[in-house]
C-alpha cells in the first residue's frame, strides 16, 4: 500500500502509488506537505511543481498496466491505484469494464458474460425501443420525445456525436435506461454521461482522431456490442449515485452544499466574496454535478478526467467535491474582482477551450492533497 494511502481514513477506497505517478521524489513532497501542514496556500502551490499526473502513456505504467491486466484474475484496488492517474487510451474500455464491475476480474469469465449482457441488452431494446408508440404511456412517448430533442444537443460543438446513427445509438441506450430506472426515469443531463464510454467502446474499432469518424461501415452487431458496454456501464456509474437523478437530485443538492462549505474553507476570500455579491452555487456548480464537468471542459480531456472518476469506484460522490472546488479555485483571483453579473457570466462560460492535459492534471493533484488534508476531519462538511 502507498504511503498516501496509509494516511487516509479506514473506510476510503482510492490508493494512489507514488511510484506510478511520475518521480517519486515528487510525490513524497506532495504527501509530507499533508502531513507536516494545514496551510493550504502552501499545498496548492506545491501542486503546480507535483509530477503526480504523469501521462497515460509512460512506458513503466504502460507495463505495470500490462501485467495487472494479464493475470487470471485482476486485483480491483490495484488496478484503481493505477488508473487514478490515467489510463493508456489502447487500454481505457478493458479497464473500465473492469472498474465498473460489468467485466468480472476472472478473465476465464469475462468473454462469457460480456456475451450475455450484450444479448440481454438487445432483448431490453426489442421489448422497450423497438415497439410502435400505440404500446407505450402517454409518459413514456414524452420521455423519448425529450430524449430525441437532447440528444442532438449532445457535446454540440464535436461533429461526431452530430451524425444521425450516433444520435440514434445515444436515444436507444437513453430511452432504455429510463425505462429500467423508474426511479428516475430520464433526466437532461444523462445524455451527456453516455457520451465518454461511446468514445472510449467505438476506440476498440475506429482508429484515428474522433473527428475522422463514422460509424456509417460498421456492422449493426459492432454497433449492438457498443451500445450495450455503454448502457451496462452508464448503470453501474449511476447506480452508485441514484439519488442525483432522482426527483429534486436531492444528491447534487446534498454535495453543492458541501462543495460550498469547502470552499470556504480553503479559500475564505473567494467565498466571502461570492456571498457578498449573492451567488448561489446552485447557479453553476448544479451542471458540474449533473454532467459531471463534461460541458465544461474541452472534450478531448473528458476521458482522463473519467479515468479518475472511476477509479474512485463508491467514493466518487464525495470526491467530486473535491475535484469541483480545486477546478472552481483555479479562478480564484479572478473571481474575486467580479461583480454578480459577471460571475455567473465567468462561471456559465469557463476559458477552458485551450486547456491541455496539463491544467486537469494540477486541479486533480490538488483535489487529492485537499482530500488527503481534510477528508479525516469532516465535520466542517457536516450537512
Amino acid at each position: 500500500m502507498s504511503k498516501g494511502s496509509q494516511e487516509r481514513s479506514p473506510s476510503y477506497q482510492r490508493s494512489f502509488s507514488q511510484n506510478d505517478a511520475g518521480t517519486s521524489d515528487d510525490m513524497d513532497k506532495s504527501v509530507e506537505l499533508t502531513s507536516s501542514t494545514s496551510k493550504n496556500e502552501d499545498a496548492a502551490n506545491e501542486v503546480q511543481n507535483s509530477a503526480m499526473g504523469t501521462r497515460a502513456t509512460d512506458s513503466a505504467r504502460v507495463t505495470k498496466f500490462t501485467k495487472e491486466l494479464s493475470g487470471q484474475m485482476v486485483i480491483l484496488e490495484r488496478l484503481r491505484e493505477l488508473a487514478w492517474s490515467g489510463v493508456p487510451p489502447y487500454m481505457r474500455p478493458n479497464v473500465w469494464r473492469l472498474l465498473l464491475g460489468y467485466a468480472p476480474p476472472n478473465s476465464d469469465r469475462r468473454e462469457g458474460v460480456l456475451r450475455r449482457k450484450r444479448l440481454e441488452y438487445l432483448d431490453c431494446v426489442a421489448q422497450f425501443y423497438d415497439i410502435p408508440d400505440t404500446e407505450r404511456s402517454a409518459d413514456e412517448i414524452n420521455m423519448l420525445r425529450q430524449i430525441a430533442v437532447d440528444c442532438p444537443r449532445t457535446v454540440p460543438d464535436v461533429p461526431f456525436f452530430q451524425q444521425a446513427q450516433v444520435q440514434k445509438s445515444l436515444e436507444r441506450i437513453l430511452y432504455t435506461w429510463a425505462i429500467r430506472h423508474p426511479a428516475s426515469g430520464y433526466v437532461q443531463g444523462i445524455n451527456d454521461l453516455v457520451t465518454p464510454f461511446l468514445v472510449v467502446f467505438l476506440s476498440e474499432y475506429l482508429e484515428g482522431s474522433i473527428d475522422s469518424w463514422s460509424i456509417s461501415d460498421m456492422s449493426a452487431g459492432k454497433i449492438s456490442n457498443i451500445e450495450a458496454d455503454c448502457y451496462w456501464c452508464l448503470s453501474k456509474l449511476l447506480d452508485g449515485m441514484q439519488d442525483h437523478y432522482t426527483f429534486a437530485q436531492p444528491g447534487i443538492q446534498r454535495l453543492v452544499f458541501k462543495l460550498k462549505e469547502l470552499v470556504r474553507r480553503i479559500d475564505e476570500p473567494v467565498s466571502r466574496h461570492m456571498e457578498d455579491q449573492g451567488l448561489e452555487y446552485l447557479q453553476f456548480a448544479f451542471r458540474w454535478f449533473n454532467c459531471l464537468l463534461i460541458r465544461e471542459i474541452p472534450f478531448h480531456l473528458v476521458t482522463r478526467l473519467w479515468d479518475t472518476y472511476l477509479a474512485e469506484g463508491d467514493a466518487l460522490p464525495d470526491f467530486l467535491v473535491y475535484i469541483f472546488a480545486s477546478f472552481l479555485l483555479t479562478w480564484s483571483d479572478e473571481l474575486q474582482k467580479l461583480d454578480f453579473q459577471e460571475m455567473v457570466m465567468f462561471l456559465q462560460h469557463l476559458p477552458t477551450q485551450n486547456w491541455t492535459h496539463q491544467e486537469l492534471e494540477t486541479v486533480l493533484s490538488r483535489a487529492y492533497i485537499w482530500h488527503s488534508m481534510f477528508n479525516s476531519s469532516p465535520s466542517h462538511l457536516a450537512s
